[in-house]
């Protein structure tokens, strides 16, 4: 890869991490990843492209520490049962809008 692509992937995450702040819900920027991303991955892509987009853009917006940090603060709330619910019904509805985007991106070519 060349230094642009390396300039290209920086700037594509800081916008998404500004968009994540402007979110502020760690549940919806995690659906609307998953659907992006699903959507993304169904394109045929360059090399460069899909790392700017999917290793920058998508990596820092839909962050594994937010979901963490969301994870934790149902534990700390609610206990075990909670954190054990929330993260199978998060993790079953991420799969399926990812595949939602990626459905919808094959029939759109």
């Amino acid at each position: 890869m060349k230094i642009r692509s390396y300039i290209y992937i920086i700037l594509a995450c800081y916008s998404a991490t500004f968009l994540r702040i402007l979110i502020n819900n760690n549940l919806l920027v995690s659906i609307i990843g998953s659907l992006f991303f699903g959507f993304v991955i169904a394109k045929k892509l360059t090399y460069s492209r899909e790392k700017i987009i999917l290793s920058g853009f998508f990596s820092c917006f839909t962050s594994f520490s937010g979901f963490l940090y969301f994870l934790y603060k149902i534990f700390i709330q609610g206990g075990f049962i909670n954190l054990i619910f929330w993260f199978n019904f998060i993790i079953i509805l991420n799969l399926f809008t990812m595949y939602l985007g990626f459905w919808i991106s094959r029939k759109i070519t």
